[in-house]
Parts: C-alpha cells; sequence; structure tokens
C-alpha cells in the first residue's frame, strides 16, 4: 500500500514537472513572437488588410540609328471587378457585355465569381475605358495599361519579335533584350475592411512603374523598307518561295537590315499569312513557321559564292597566285567520280583571275585538293564558320559540315565549290566581312546602346575583338579578284554607276537533290577598294530563270544605287557599265 503511495506521488511530480516545462516553452514562444517577431507579423496583418493590382511598365522603344522609333507603346486598359464591392452586379454585366463585346455569360461567371479580384479583359482600347470608367459602377476597376505598338507594321517584323499578353518579349530583339526593356511593374494598393470591402477613408497607395529602357540599334528603317519592297517584288516577279536581304557594315559587324519575305504583320502575330494560311498542319507549328528568322536559323548549301572561301585561304596558304594558269576542259574526275562544271564545253586556258570571274569549278577543285582536308578545315576553323556568329537575336543555327574524318577527295571537291554542306546566311555575310575588310573578324550586331526616359546611356553594347582571320595582303588581293568578277565576269549584273563593286554569285540546288528548285544568291560590296556596305541577297525556289548572276545580282545592284548615296559614300569611278541583265552572267 504504501509502495503504491510512493509511486502515485512520484507520478504526480513528473506529471506536474511535464506541465510547467511545456508551460514554460510556450511562454517562451509567445514572448519572441510578440517582442522580437511583432514587426514582422504586424506587416503581414497589413497585407491581409490590403488589395493589390499591378500598373504594368511602359516597355522600353526600340529606335533606329536615326531616331526613328521602330517599336512603341500604345495606351490601353485592363478591366476587372471587385466581387465584394458591386453594388448592382446585373448593372455591371449589362454595362461591361455592351462595352467588351463578350457574351453576357462570360461576364456573369466573373462577376459572379466569389474573389479578392477578378481581371475581366485586358488590352482594350482607351477610348472604350474611359466610357466604362464614365459608368462610375461599384466594384469595377479601370486602369492604364500599355500594349506594344508597331508603326511599321511588316517591316522587320522577324528581326524586331513582338510581346505577348504579358508584355513579354517572344521572339527576335523584343526577347533577347526583353531584361532592358521591360521596366518594373508599379501597384495599386487599397485598403479594405473584414468583408473585403474597401475602406474609402483609407484612399489607396500608388506604387508608381518604372519605364524600361528605349533600345538604340543599327537598324536603318529607310534602307529596311526600300529591302523589303524590293523583296517582295523580287519574290513576286520571279514566283519565288522567299527572298533574304542582309544588307551590314563589313567593318563592324553592324546590321543596317534583315528582310526575310514573306513578312508577317507585327498587329496581328496571331494571324497566319495567306501563304502560311494555305498549309497543312497545327496552327502552333505554322506560326513558328512563320516567325522563324530564315537569315539567322535555317542553313543552306551556298554554291559558287563559298568560292571566296576557298580563294582566301588557299592564297593565305600560298597553293595559288592570281596569275597561275589552269586549263578547264568542262570537267574534272576525282577518284572515279567525274565531276562538271557550270560551263560543260570547258573555259579552255584561263589564269586563276579568270577562274575566278568565270566562276570555274574545276579549277577550284584543284585548290581545295591543294590545301587538302585538314589545312581546309583548320582555315574554317581559323574563319570561325564552323560555330555560331554570336549575332544579337534568338535562335541561330550553326555550320552543318562533314566531320573531317570522313572527308575523302570527293567530299573535299565538293565542298571546295559550296557543296555538300550547309551554313546560315548570315555566317556567310559575317564571314565574307571578315575577310574583305582587311582581315579582321566581326561579329555581326544590331543593339548599341540602352537609355533611359532621359536620354542618359545606362548600358553601351560592345562585341568581343575576334582577331585578325587573313593577312591584310591576302584581303586586298581577295577584292580584286572580287572586283573583276564583278567588272567582267559572272557578277556583271551587279554593277553600279560610279562604284566599284566586289562580289560573288551562285546558283546551288535545295535538297534534296533532283527536286528542280535552285537557290539564286549573290554577295556584293562596295566600295571594292576600302568596303563600307556589304549586301547579300538570296531567292528561294524562283521559277523560270534560276541563275544567281541573271536575278540576284540586280537584287544587289538596285540596293548599292539607293543606299551608298544616302550613307553619304562617294563615287569614285567615272566608267559607265556597259549594260544590265546580261546573259553571260550565269552562275
Amino acid at each position: 500500500m504504501e509502495r503504491l503511495r510512493v509511486y502515485s506521488h512520484r507520478k504526480a511530480k513528473l506529471i506536474g514537472g511535464t506541465f510547467i516545462v511545456v508551460l514554460l516553452a510556450l511562454g517562451l514562444r509567445v514572448g519572441y513572437l510578440m517582442i522580437f517577431r511583432a514587426s514582422h507579423y504586424a506587416e503581414l496583418a497589413v497585407e491581409v488588410e490590403q488589395r493589390e493590382r499591378k500598373v504594368k511598365a511602359a516597355r522600353g522603344r526600340i529606335i533606329d540609328r536615326n531616331g526613328v522609333i521602330l517599336a512603341s507603346n500604345k495606351t490601353v486598359c485592363t478591366i476587372s471587378v471587385i466581387h465584394n464591392q458591386i453594388e448592382d452586379p446585373e448593372a455591371v454585366i449589362s454595362c461591361l457585355t455592351k462595352e467588351l463585346g463578350l457574351t453576357e455569360e462570360e461576364i456573369r461567371k466573373k462577376v459572379e465569381k466569389v474573389s479578392s479580384i477578378e481581371k475581366i479583359k485586358t488590352n482594350v482600347e482607351k477610348d472604350i475605358g474611359d466610357a466604362i470608367r464614365a459608368y462610375d459602377l461599384a466594384g469595377v476597376k479601370v486602369d492604364d495599361d500599355y500594349k506594344r505598338y508597331y508603326p511599321y507594321d511588316r517591316i522587320l517584323s522577324k528581326v524586331l519579335g513582338f510581346t505577348g499578353g504579358d508584355n513579354q518579349g517572344i521572339i527576335g530583339l523584343e526577347a533577347y533584350y526583353d531584361e532592358a526593356l521591360q521596366g518594373e511593374d508599379g501597384k495599386i494598393l487599397t485598403y479594405t475592411d473584414a468583408r473585403g470591402v474597401e475602406v474609402a477613408e483609407l484612399g489607396e497607395v500608388r506604387l508608381e512603374p518604372e519605364a524600361g529602357d528605349d533600345l538604340y540599334v543599327s537598324l536603318d528603317y529607310n534602307i529596311s523598307r526600300f529591302a523589303t519592297q524590293l523583296a517582295e517584288q523580287t519574290m513576286q516577279r520571279h514566283q519565288a518561295s522567299g527572298v533574304e536581304i542582309i544588307v551590314m557594315n563589313p567593318k563592324n559587324g553592324e546590321i543596317y537590315t534583315m528582310v526575310n519575305v514573306p513578312e508577317f504583320s507585327l498587329q496581328e502575330p496571331f494571324t497566319l499569312t495567306e501563304y502560311m494560311a494555305g498549309q497543312t498542319g497545327e496552327k502552333t507549328d505554322l506560326l513558328n513557321e512563320m516567325w522563324r528568322n530564315i537569315c539567322i536559323s535555317d542553313t543552306y548549301e551556298p554554291g559558287s559564292t563559298f568560292k571566296i572561301i576557298t580563294t582566301a585561304a588557299a592564297l593565305e596558304e600560298g597553293v595559288v597566285t592570281p596569275e597561275e594558269s589552269f586549263y578547264c576542259n568542262g570537267s574534272i574526275t576525282v577518284e572515279d567520280t567525274r565531276i562538271r562544271c557550270h560551263k560543260t564545253t570547258g573555259h579552255g586556258s584561263e589564269d586563276f583571275t579568270h577562274a575566278i570571274m568565270n566562276s570555274c569549278n574545276p579549277v577550284f577543285i584543284q585548290l581545295g585538293l591543294r590545301l587538302g582536308a585538314p589545312r581546309f578545315f583548320h582555315y574554317f576553323e581559323q574563319f570561325q564558320m564552323l560555330s555560331t556568329t554570336g549575332i544579337d537575336l534568338p535562335g541561330e543555327g550553326a555550320t552543318i559540315m562533314h566531320q573531317l574524318k570522313n572527308v575523302g577527295p570527293v567530299e573535299l571537291a565538293t565542298i571546295s565549290f559550296g557543296q555538300s554542306f550547309q551554313l546560315t546566311p548570315i555566317q556567310m555575310a559575317s564571314t565574307v566581312s571578315s575577310l574583305i575588310n582587311g582581315g579582321e573578324r566581326v561579329t555581326p550586331h544590331i543593339a548599341l546602346t540602352c537609355r533611359d526616359r532621359d536620354g542618359k546611356v545606362t548600358r553601351t553594347y560592345k562585341t568581343k575583338d575576334k582577331g585578325s582571320v587573313v593577312s591584310k595582303e591576302t584581303s586586298e588581293i581577295l577584292r580584286g579578284l572580287l572586283h573583276q568578277v564583278v567588272a567582267e565576269g559572272t557578277g556583271k549584273n551587279g554593277q553600279v554607276a560610279g562604284f566599284a563593286v566586289g562580289g560573288k554569285t551562285a546558283t546551288s540546288q535545295m535538297l534534296p537533290r533532283g527536286s528542280g528548285k535552285y537557290i539564286a544568291s549573290f554577295i556584293g560590296f562596295a566600295p571594292a577598294e576600302d568596303p563600307k556596305v556589304l549586301a547579300l541577297c538570296i531567292i528561294y525556289a524562283p521559277q523560270g530563270m534560276y541563275y544567281g548572276g541573271i536575278i540576284a545580282a540586280p537584287v544587289v545592284r538596285s540596293i548599292f544605287e539607293n543606299v551608298l548615296p544616302y550613307l553619304g559614300i562617294e563615287r569614285t569611278v567615272t566608267e559607265t557599265p556597259s549594260g544590265e541583265n546580261r546573259a553571260d552572267g550565269v552562275d
């Protein structure tokens, strides 16, 4: 019995001690929360009593090299309802149905939904927003917002890109420089009572948005407008599937324009163009196809324009001189494969200067074989052709080239005159720029600076120095050879009165081979003695005549005729070209 009393006493002491410890712990916790965390929970309490509405920041503008605004903002409205503040639901439903063009069912569903705030519609035109505001209906909020606006619609659509419903960049410059352009959203804070009804006496707190920085770019609206019109005319004239034009400064890599026709409407980017609407497939896939900037994302077989690269490597390596003599009988046999010249009867005896003027395949095959695959690939790497250019646009593709171990004599032969591999148009333009500008590799780029709304420069975009790719001597010889191509060779249709022009023609097959479709192209630069402008024109699947010298060279000629005087580049040649659209320009 005595043992039982002792046990019960000990048990009571243990329970009592435990109870005291628990109470002490709770007391300490409450004290900590009340003393040390009081401010934190006070803030949380305020937040519970606050209702927040976002105020979008104005997105930074995109401005061309001359101050022309290419992308701006248009004031629109966001319409929302606050369930607990609505006094006359039927009046609200009637008003919003009438003004917003939505069905009564859509509106009623959102008006009757019990939530802190319900968004009815965004990107509402300002006059409609003002009309809804004039009803002065309790529980209806009309907040000013911004919608991206592109004053020139289709011009540079695939370069500029566009924004989504949240004003975030989707493609192009809008996506690449989204962080700089975005800005910082503001807030409207209102106080509510326990029922969620705003307390009018307390008013509202407005945290102002901070506008994004303006992006100043190397693009030129006037050049872009002219090039777009020219590309559209060319596409229609030759019933082509597409036309690309790149115009750039070969000395520093600045892009003046990058045209991809057919372009799409920047005001309605989710509406398929007439051409894409006629294609089969899921709309999402068709939109992605429509938006794709082929100049940077897609690869093609360059054909004879690649002979510029072969020539530069051969000159630099010392395996050919402009005066060296060759003989073309119309074909050349490599191992057991006979490869024809575009002139099947042959060019006969010719020095290398005339070989490049004639775009003679057998001669360039000999240069490739002289170089050998390892040395040829060394120059591809030295010219930085096997990687992307680093242009400041999303989605750049890379060169598709054989692996060195798989390159035999036949593969080497076809590479030498621009077949059996693929590269992007921007890679071709950048590489040729580097080879003819004195030998310095340039990075193609568009962005120049960012500035705030006061005009203060906040960021300066500079490209990295990539170093020399060929000697100045090689570059000078190459410019002279390419000038002869335009002066007397296959590029005669690229001649411009008053200017010495250098360039190279090309006509290549579209894959799969045997499709009967071709790519006509011409790359040119001027003035030939000191290049300040380089232009590349590519015409895909033209109908009828498809030679680059016949249909692509005149496009570049037209660009130079207009762009060179526009940029203030003086004429240095007094001779007048002998004619245009000559049939001897057939490569």
